[in-house]
Parts: structure tokens; sequence; C-alpha cells
């Protein structure tokens, strides 16, 4: 629903605190007269980017987790949750903070409402028409610290080079069996062998003090290759039994067919798989899709876009915006990433890659949970 629908259903209590939130003259007493008085000034549009640039960081980190969620309603837990998680450092004032005044603000602006039935009373809602508008004054935000670039000389796209390895990862294992160590890792000598077939290189992982979070293997494996991996175990085309790795039926015929895996299915895997360290994951790509329609500098892209990104353990928000998202996006043909003489890092986003951002969605509850393990 939109704003002038949700407030025909709000009460004349809700109203006016809305309405004393934007200072509208009109009479209190009329359920008519408040709910145009606020359509029209929160029309307005000087009006709507003033209350947009008055927003704190955190207050944006939590819009952000609602923007792109095409459900269409929220229980009060949810919200006190994603409250909670767009507050990144504590500080000394903790004792007297509490996430319900962020979601009560959010109704006296009008920017949240309670559901009208008696299924969605407890259950608050966005207006679809505002939605819109903070997607877009955000973006206007951002677009206002990006530094745009010429296209550089050489650049990285990769496009589908992750399906064909998906399937030369499958041949291999056709035509060769593959022991695996008691954590069920390959040993090293066939991880090299994989390594050596996929068109993109990597190394195996040296000695670290921790890797974990962002897949099954990803402590065994290198990032990208670790990815490949889990895609394969997770969608039923390889198998662990007994010490030994093999095709399952499934991935047997996907190999003798010759089949290439979907991207679009690829990139949902991916979503699934790192949204567990990366809460935000699916608004961040809808943001870099928006923002790097043409070339930019990656400076001015983090400075746009690492606020909105919480730190995982040892991971910052720099490094994971860079290694965990905007490096896999180029593995999996989203972005295209160069090195231009002037701006240093560039990046844009593909064809391909946008397509696949605006027409994929993956709700919360289709996430991968890992079993924590930071050895």
């Amino acid at each position: 629903m939109n704003l002038a629908d949700m407030l025909s259903y709000a009460d004349i209590h809700q109203l006016s605190r809305i309405a004393g939130t934007y200072n509208c003259e009109c009479n209190g007493h009329s359920k008519n007269e408040l709910i145009q008085s606020i359509l029209s000034t929160v029309g307005r549009r000087d009006i709507f980017d003033r209350q947009i640039g008055a927003l704190s960081t955190q207050d944006i980190r939590f819009l952000n987790s609602l923007l792109f969620d095409q459900r269409g309603s929220f229980s009060l837990e949810e919200l006190v949750a994603r409250v909670q998680q767009s507050r990144f450092e504590k500080e000394e004032t903790d004792a007297a903070w509490n996430p319900r005044d962020t979601i009560t603000r959010f109704k006296q602006l009008g920017w949240l409402f309670n559901g009208h039935s008696q299924q969605t009373k407890y259950l608050f809602q966005v207006p679809a028409d505002l939605k819109r508008r903070f997607v877009t004054a955000l973006t206007k935000r951002f677009e206002q610290q990006l530094d745009a670039a010429e296209e550089p000389p050489v650049y990285r796209d990769e496009q589908k080079l992750i399906l064909d390895d998906i399937a030369n990862f499958l041949l291999f294992l056709r035509d060769q069996e593959v022991m695996l160590t008691s954590d069920n890792a390959m040993y090293k000598r066939s991880l090299q062998q994989v390594l050596e077939r996929l068109a993109v290189r990597e190394e195996p992982v040296g000695k670290t003090a921790w890797r974990f979070g962002y897949g099954r293997m990803f402590r065994e494996y290198p990032n990208r290759f670790s990815f490949i991996y889990d895609y394969c175990y997770y969608n039923d085309l390889v198998t662990e039994h007994h010490q030994v790795l093999a095709l399952t039926e499934q991935g047997l015929a996907r190999v003798n067919e010759g089949g290439k895996e979907d991207p679009v299915q690829v990139y949902r895997f991916w979503l699934r798989l790192y949204k567990g360290p990366v809460p935000h994951l699916q608004s961040i790509a809808q943001w870099l899709n928006r923002l790097c329609q043409g070339w930019v500098t990656f400076d001015s892209v983090k400075r746009a876009l690492v606020p909105l990104i919480r730190p995982f353990y040892y991971d910052t928000s720099d490094s994971i915006l860079e290694q965990r998202i905007v490096q896999m996006m180029m593995h999996l043909g989203l972005l295209r990433i160069g090195e231009e003489e002037r701006c240093g890092r560039v990046i844009q986003v593909t064809k391909l890659g946008s397509s696949i951002i605006e027409g994929t969605y993956v709700p919360d509850e289709e996430k991968i949970v890992l079993p924590f393990d930071n050895r």
C-alpha cells in the first residue's frame, strides 16, 4: 500500500503525531484534513530531502535494511533486531539507548505503520511509494560521493567463466578418484590439479590465523574455488562419502549432458551463502548496480557504501566490500574491475550483472546457516 492508503487506516492519534512532526497547520480534529495536510507536506521534495539529510548513519543502515526486502510486513522483534544490527559501535550512552526509540521515530515520520487487519495489526509496513522515494533519494546522496572514470585500457571481465569452471570441476571428478582427509578436505596434490584446470587461477590457502564464515569449505580452499565447491555440494552435484569425493548421479548426468549452470542460480546461491556474515549483502549488490552503471573509482564507492557494511570478526567493512563482495561479484560476472592511470582501481556493473541483480531476490530465511568454525 502507498502512504495515502496507510494514512487512511491510521487512527487520529497517530495522524496527529505525524502532523506534529511535520508542523502541519490544520484542524487536528478532522481526520481528512490531517491526511491531506500530511500528504501535501511529505510530498514536498524540499521537506522530504531535509528529513533524509538529517538521518544519522545508523538510521540509514536501518532504512537500508528495509528498502530491498520484498516482504510486505515486519514484526516488532524483527525491526528491533534490525535496529540493533545497524549499531556497529557501542557508545558510552549504551545504557540509555533503546532500539524501540528508532522505530517510534520512524512511525512519527510516517515511514512505518501498523497493519490494519486483525492478522497484521501487530506487524509493521513501509509505504510502497515512500520506499521508491527513499531509494531515489539515497541513490542521489550516494552518487554525490562518486568519482566517475574513463574506461580503463585493461580490465577483468570474467562473465560466465565461473560456469565453465563449475563444469571443469565436475569433469575432473568424473575422470579422477579424489580421496579426502578426515576433515573432508582434498589433499594438496588433488587440489592443485583442480586449480590448474580452472580458467581463473588461484593459489592454495596458506597458513592463516582464521578463515571462516564464507562457506562450508572456506577454511580449506581459496575464495573462488571454495564457492564453486560449496555450490556443487549444496546443489547435490558432488558427495563426500567414506572420505572419497565423487559425483552424484545428478552431477554425472550434468557432465554427460554437457550442461552449464544458470548464472541466476549461481548468484542466488552466493547471496544465500554469504548472507550470514554480510546481513545486508543483497542491498549492497542493489546499490552497486545503481551506482556503477558507468565506470567509477573503487575508492569513491567505498566512501559511499562502507558505512552500510558491518564488520565480521577480523574482516573490516573495507575488506568485506573489497574481497567478499566486489571481488566475488567480479568472479560471478556481475562486475568488471580495471586500473585507470589517473584514478587507480575502477569498477562497472556488466549488462549481465545488472539484469541478474535487478531480477533476483532471496528472502532472509533462505540463507545457508554454517556451523561456527574459527579454527
